[in-house]
């Protein structure tokens, strides 16, 4: 597999209707900055039911844990770090047939808070770079630390993780005075001239923060600004139509946040970027031994993702993972990327902003 979407579907078959299970790992709610996990990862598979039910009898006579069903801790142990690695190797049973898409959640939150706030609609209109917008995201995102202090940065992406909640705690008005005193703490530390202007801008958006926390108190809204699932489905579904040569099915673990009305928004955002979508259907992962086999890609994706993220990655299982790592995936910090990305092994791609849609 290569890491073009269009061009990394080993086997792919013009106009054929092709069936994709899902699975997802690292999911904290709303809480991006402050859970448990660093990474969110999306994997899926492209494999017939048989295939991947005697993988997973195999695994089970390797591995011969009691447990009813199998998860990624299961192979991330260093005791089974061979049958990790066997699954993930070119002569393995995904190779080729999976693929996982990355979210960098501190990052996810910077990008999501910009896209929300500031307008550059404008952009290209008046000679400006088209994509200027996320490039001043990645600016502030990628120099915000060296310029402002860990301290004072986690500060921002907390409050900026507090402004896109929909679920407040305290007084309704908090979130968004937090915010915006968080900024202005900022701009007072002098940072370098491309990272003031983004704050400046932001400084000036108070009345459509205003107006979000408004409407988020009135509705849980259909699309929420912090759930990288969604997004990250759509990604799937565009990866796996080669292009819009193929019809994409999707199987995916059974999920609260995959209601009718989300699924349709799916279907719809993915017809705009011109995927044939044939549905989901949600099953139990117990159920479907590719849904766990998407399960087990996801969950290593996760851990290993955030090791390198974290200056401790395994060179062998990052080199063995790189090869299912998604183009598109959401991630901000440049040194992880360059080892993480398939599309840039001699130096940096820009990470591509996250697509979900806002409304409300």
């Amino acid at each position: 597999m290569t890491g073009n979407p269009e061009e990394g579907v080993r086997g792919a078959v013009p106009g054929a209707l092709v069936e994709v299970a899902c699975d997802e790992s690292g999911s904290d709610g709303e809480n991006l900055t402050g859970g448990n996990t660093d990474v969110f990862a999306h994997g899926s598979v492209e494999v017939p039911v048989e295939t991947a039910a005697a993988y997973l009898l195999e695994l089970r006579e390797r591995i011969r844990s009691p447990a009813e069903e199998y998860k990624a801790n299961h192979l991330l142990r260093e005791k089974h770090r061979a049958a990790l690695e066997s699954l993930l190797a070119a002569s393995g049973p995904l190779y080729g047939h999976a693929h996982v898409h990355l979210t960098e959640k501190a990052y996810f939150v910077v990008d999501r808070a910009a896209a929300l706030l500031l307008d550059d609609s404008h952009d290209g209109a008046d000679g400006h770079d088209s994509h200027g917008g996320a490039a001043r995201v990645l600016v502030l995102y990628r120099q915000g630390p060296a310029d402002f202090g860990p301290d004072r940065w986690r500060t921002f992406l907390e409050a900026a993780n507090h402004l896109l909640r929909v679920r407040g705690n305290g007084e309704p008005d908090e979130p968004v005075a937090a915010f915006f005193r968080t900024i202005a703490a900022l701009r007072r530390a002098a940072p370098r001239p491309e990272v003031a202007h983004t704050l400046e801008r932001l400084a000036a958006t108070r009345t459509r923060a205003d107006a979000y926390r408004a409407r988020v108190g009135e509705h849980y809204p259909l699309i929420p600004a912090l759930n990288p699932l969604l997004p990250a489905i759509v990604h799937t579904a565009t990866h796996w139509s080669a292009g819009g040569r193929r019809t994409v099915r999707l199987v995916h673990d059974r999920q609260n946040m995959l209601t009718p009305d989300r699924i349709a928004w799916i279907e719809e955002t993915a017809g705009r970027a011109g995927v044939g979508f044939d549905g989901m259907e949600l099953v139990q992962a117990r159920w479907d031994p590719r849904i766990q086999l998407a399960d087990f890609l996801a969950g290593i994706a996760r851990k290993i993702a955030s090791d390198v993220l974290n200056g401790r990655g395994d060179p062998a299982l990052v080199a063995l993972l790189r090869p299912y790592v998604g183009p598109t995936s959401v991630w901000g910090d440049e040194r992880s990327w360059a080892v993480l990305s398939p599309n840039a092994p001699n130096g940096v791609v820009s990470a591509p902003s996250a697509d979900a849609d806002l409304a409300v």
